[in-house]
């Protein structure tokens, strides 16, 4: 096996950042499962040298799979099962049923017997309340032979434009998992909006999935407030509806009555131009361009996120957004895929972990900035 080239499959693969990201670092995609059309399809533009699958995982069978790549060959699988039940936005159930598709992972893994597993999720998934989920998962993989560790890595400490914390598991047979460390100077000068926000332009001087007008604001009073706020800035306490709206524009509501005398999320938040963005999410209303009065589009978004201006989104502007929000920063993805290249097959006996507690506590490296 060329520890520097792995070829890979990609379950719950969505449009394919994660694979982009690996593939940045020069291993081979070859294939991506996802049960959503559109994701499926983007998937397939994008990855012109592996196979797409648009499939239920539950329906991804043994003899499926050797239908479409030569099992042998694979060297590792990874992916992302969805991961509501884990969010720390929410209830995040522990027995929600959408926490048991990470056994289907397994059971491919069972299948395919990979060197390296990558498992990504949100940070939630190490939350003290998931610590029996956590045991059950590295406990399933352990049972397989694998070495097992976590660690929750932001992306903007890997040269991606936004603020996205993700858990990743990592399996290894026969050597240890090998994370990535950001870089100082990434930490000292971390890639701003205003560095990516107008380079739309692929290389051959196309601008793809920018439709500006269907980024225009429809409700008159949104657009009116939003004249006034700073990029940067938006509305989810008293003091930002008085430092940024004139009284004619101010939200007719008692800020003591409310819940915590603040709204849930913040309104009208545009981004910031001398900072990464926020969490990049699934939906276009979240947030809004740092200077223009309107949405974001979904390639301002994607860029936001790292992905190249090549890749081209299909479906519909709110599926180009989900795809975009559910995604991989393909930069730290490719961080991931340089670090496994350092992973030594070494070692005849796995690294069985006994208390997923230390392992939570130690996976939070990331350095602590307001975001």
């Amino acid at each position: 096996m060329n520890n520097k080239s792995l070829k890979f499959i990609d379950i719950f693969s969505g449009c394919g950042g994660f694979s982009v990201g690996l593939e940045q670092a020069g291993h081979k995609c070859l294939l991506g499962v996802d049960f959503n059309l559109d994701a499926s399809k983007s998937f397939a533009r994008n990855h012109a040298k592996a196979k797409s699958l648009h499939l239920d995982i539950h329906l991804l069978t043994k003899s499926k799979l050797a239908s479409l790549v030569d099992i042998s060959s694979i060297d590792m699988v990874v992916g992302g099962p969805p991961c509501q039940g884990f969010s720390t936005v929410g209830r995040g159930e522990v027995d929600d049923s959408r926490n048991s598709l990470f056994k289907q992972f397994v059971r491919i893994v069972k299948i395919t017997k990979p060197k390296i597993i990558i498992f990504e999720n949100v940070t939630g998934i190490l939350a003290k309340k998931n610590e029996i989920v956590l045991k059950n998962i590295f406990k399933s993989f352990e049972k397989l032979g694998y070495s097992m560790d976590a660690k929750v890595l932001s992306s903007d400490e890997f040269g991606v434009p936004s603020r996205r914390r993700r858990a990743i598991i990592m399996g290894v047979l026969g050597g240890l998992p090998v994370f990535p460390k950001p870089s100082r100077a990434i930490l000292s000068n971390p890639i701003t909006v205003k560095e990516v926000i107008n380079n739309l332009k692929d290389k051959k001087g196309f601008i793809h999935n920018h439709e500006v007008e269907k980024a225009q604001i429809t409700n008159s009073l949104d657009l009116s407030r939003l004249k006034y706020i700073p990029s940067g800035k938006g509305i989810r306490y008293e003091k930002d509806e008085l430092a940024y709206l004139p009284k004619k524009l101010r939200f007719n509501i008692d800020w003591k009555t409310i819940n915590e005398s603040r709204f849930r999320q913040t309104r009208l938040q545009r981004l910031p131009l001398d900072e990464p963005a926020p969490t990049i999410l699934t939906s276009r209303s979240m947030y809004y361009h740092p200077l223009e009065h309107r949405y974001l589009t979904p390639r301002e978004a994607a860029i936001c996120q790292s992905f190249p201006n090549d890749f081209v989104f299909e479906g519909s502007t709110t599926s180009q957004f989900r795809q975009v929000g559910n995604a991989v920063p393909p930069l730290l993805a490719k961080s991931i895929g340089m670090s496994i290249k350092k992973i030594k097959f070494e070692i005849s006996n796995i690294k069985k972990v006994t208390d997923t507690k230390e392992i939570s506590q130690k996976a939070f490296t990331y350095r602590s900035r307001a975001s």
